[in-house]
């Protein structure tokens, strides 16, 4: 905690909310109560809102494996409240989660400094990034076309593909947005600038996607 930068930090507390809203919404629902029922979807969209305001201010490296702590929270919920127990396999699975999110959240590096979303749009027009984003939109393209139709019923691998790899761009565009927010927020508007409006689209049209898939 010592070497983390007080943006880290409030990008820490702010992923770790999103988790525990979205973790505790999954088990509101499924209690299926009136008056819970209507608030577990308040709560998912106060978690990704949290969720959205800490790519403003810590690295993508930090927030994103974060998420992991949801499933976390949603089963020590469903042990407690729903009276559902883990199997050993549920068990190693948090516990790897565990692991795997406290060991990046250590060495996550400082945040780059950014003072306009343009430094955010040279970097994403880098030839290593182009690549991967038009492969990525190949591959879900053929996921949706050629897999879909045939497996998607009995394979949920081709949902998750889906919206595991359209998550990828969905990060990105959203940590571009978060420090578009941010910088106009304190003074410096970005939303006049082309690469902005673009940024916000992507997340857009990904976030869509993602959740058709994700509903299916």
């Amino acid at each position: 905690m010592n070497g983390m930068s007080m943006d880290n930090f409030r990008g820490l507390i702010l992923a770790v909310s999103s988790s525990v809203f979205i973790g505790s919404s999954f088990i509101i629902k499924k209690q299926g109560l009136k008056k819970a029922g209507a608030s577990g979807p308040r709560a998912v969209i106060i978690g990704e809102i949290a969720n959205f305001a800490a790519y403003a201010y810590a690295p993508a490296i930090l927030v994103t494996p974060l998420g992991a702590l949801s499933i976390i929270f949603s089963a020590v919920l469903a042990h407690f409240i729903l009276k559902e127990r883990l199997h050993i396999f549920g068990m190693l699975g948090c516990a790897l989660c565990v692991v795997g999110s406290t060991t990046i959240v250590l060495h996550a590096p400082k945040e780059r400094h950014i003072e306009s979303v343009k430094q955010v749009w040279h970097l994403a027009t880098e030839p290593g990034f182009l690549v991967y984003f038009w492969v990525v939109l190949a591959v879900v393209a053929v996921i949706i076309f050629q897999y879909v139709p045939r497996y998607g019923q009995t394979h949920l691998i081709v949902y998750i593909g889906i919206c595991s790899l359209m998550g990828s761009l969905t990060v990105m565009g959203v940590k571009a947005v978060g420090i578009a927010l941010k910088l106009s927020f304190g003074g410096v508007n970005q939303f006049k600038y082309f690469e902005t409006w673009i940024f916000t689209i992507i997340v857009i049209f990904c976030c869509l996607l993602q959740i058709n898939y994700l509903n299916k």
